[in-house]
């Protein structure tokens, strides 16, 4: 893989941060419904796949700020 620019890799970090936001606020909402027993599980249940979506998505951005380590 190529190293990085600064311009690319500060835009990973921004994706990165905004995501990390989504999915903090993700589950907050998923946290207050459980806890008010809301009642549509279909809902709740892809509120809870977008929340795992999310971390896999930093996940694989996160790995890309990583350099890559000659064998």
């Amino acid at each position: 893989m190529a190293t990085l620019s600064e311009t690319e890799t500060a835009k990973i970090r921004i994706r990165i941060a905004g995501l990390e936001t989504e999915h903090r606020d993700l589950d907050a909402v998923i946290d207050h419904l459980e806890t008010t027993r809301f009642r549509d599980q279909i809902a709740l249940q892809r509120l809870k796949k977008r929340k795992l979506n999310l971390k896999d998505e930093i996940e694989r951005l996160s790995m890309q700020l990583v350099p890559d380590i000659p064998a």
